[in-house]
């Protein structure tokens, strides 16, 4: 077989180690790639849609698996389709479930899954005059895509019109923040569930945690991801029944109802809080960092896995029993201003960690920073407190100018 992976980060990387176990895979291509992929398989500086469809029909590729939003959002799955290409992944109309946030929230409020309250502003002044008689703290969420980065909890007044005012006037994330979603804030704690579709069921993954603050004590702004657990240590089998009958069928219900079936990846974001489990988002894809520590967990073959999707086949996913936990090692400013091009010495004295390169790639013999979240630091245990200490033992021979992690990953 041979293999497209759209994507260059951490994610991309724990794909193409697990799909390196299957011996019948001859090629594996990426699009754009890093530092591990490089050494797995092959990279190509390529991101635009169309000349990857032409590439893979050149290349006769046998599947592609789309890691990233922004591709999905423009439509690569329909684009591949059209020549008959298989791909892993939804068309750009269910995308849309995560590519605009207004669009996600009315699809939660029409089909009664439960999320929180939320009102969907075009208008500037009408936010701004909304806030007025708001209690604090709320959430203001850019409505298109930003990285990961478009969701501010506002205090107060204050930093809530600074928000907006950032989001919808200075248009800190270009057009992502010309409509803005403002919901009531929910108390509890956030799980990470990611589920395979095969185009009418879903067949979703042991739940992970996700680590989205800069900060220590989930402080500072928010990222990409600082590091992962899975399972979530707090996400209970009562959890998980609320999260079934309230958000991923009735889920199921309205994307049949609207058309919007599809063979890919959907992940839940959820928040528990002391009145039951709450939909945050959707993403139309696998998470990063929740990948990292799936990947090394699921004992199925992921092909067989992805292939029994594409064919509507039902699943039996299997986990082993065992705590993963990962670590991401950034550059100093992330998830702000940062410098690139630094060189990354000591991975070679890790000893019990597999490392993931992200923002990073090889310049002649040496791997150098490219982005904001450099490399990640992965390791099983029969505890959390076991994969834990691997991690953070094998973080500290590893070399970068201006790198800094979070202290408190997996900590409990």
């Amino acid at each position: 077989m041979r293999l497209l992976i759209v994507g260059n980060g951490g994610r991309a990387s724990a794909l193409a180690l697990k799909l390196s176990e299957d011996t019948r895979i001859t090629k594996m291509f990426f699009a754009p790639g890093n530092a591990t992929t490089q050494k797995i398989g092959e990279n190509i500086n390529e991101t635009d849609i169309l000349k990857l469809r032409d590439f893979a029909v050149k290349q006769n590729v046998d599947l592609t698996i789309v890691g990233p939003e922004a591709p999905l959002v423009e439509g690569i799955v329909d684009e591949f389709k059209k020549v008959d290409l298989r791909v892993f992944g939804p068309s750009k109309k269910a995308a849309s479930l995560e590519g605009s946030k207004a669009f996600s929230k009315k699809f939660m409020q029409t089909y009664g899954i439960k999320t929180a309250k939320a009102v969907i502003f075009d208008s500037y002044p009408e936010a701004k005059e909304y806030l007025q008689s708001q209690k604090f703290p709320l959430v203001i969420k850019a409505s298109g895509l930003a990285g990961g980065k478009g969701v501010v909890i506002a205090e107060d007044l204050e930093h809530a019109e600074g928000t907006i005012h950032d989001f919808m006037i200075k248009r800190i994330f270009g057009d992502a923040g010309i409509q803005v979603v403002i919901e009531e804030f929910l108390q509890g704690f956030e799980a990470s569930i990611i589920a395979f579709s095969n185009g009418h069921q879903f067949f979703p993954c042991v739940a992970a945690k996700d680590y989205k603050k800069a900060g220590n004590g989930d402080t500072g702004p928010n990222t990409g991801g600082m590091g992962s657990v899975a399972p979530s240590p707090e996400f209970t089998d009562a959890h998980n029944r609320d999260f079934v009958q309230n958000i991923m069928n009735p889920t199921l219900e309205g994307l049949k109802k609207e058309g919007l079936g599809f063979k890919g990846f959907i992940f839940f974001g959820l928040m528990v809080t002391a009145n039951g489990t709450y939909l945050l988002e959707y993403n139309m894809r696998l998470g990063d960092p929740e990948t990292q520590v799936l990947m090394p967990l699921l004992e199925n073959n992921l092909v067989d896995v992805i292939e029994d999707c594409l064919q509507g086949k039902e699943l039996n996913l299997q986990f082993k029993n065992k705590k993963a936990v990962c670590l991401v090692v950034c550059s100093g400013g992330y998830p702000k201003n940062y410098e690139t091009g630094y060189e990354i010495t000591g991975v070679d004295k890790v000893k019990n960690s597999t490392i993931l390169y992200a923002g990073a790639d090889y310049r002649g013999n040496k791997v150098v920073t490219t982005g904001g979240r450099v490399l990640n630091i992965v390791a099983l245990g029969d505890t959390y407190e076991e994969a834990r200490k691997k991690v953070y033992e094998d973080a500290v021979p590893i070399h970068f100018d201006y790198a800094f992690y979070r202290d408190d990953i997996a900590k409990f």
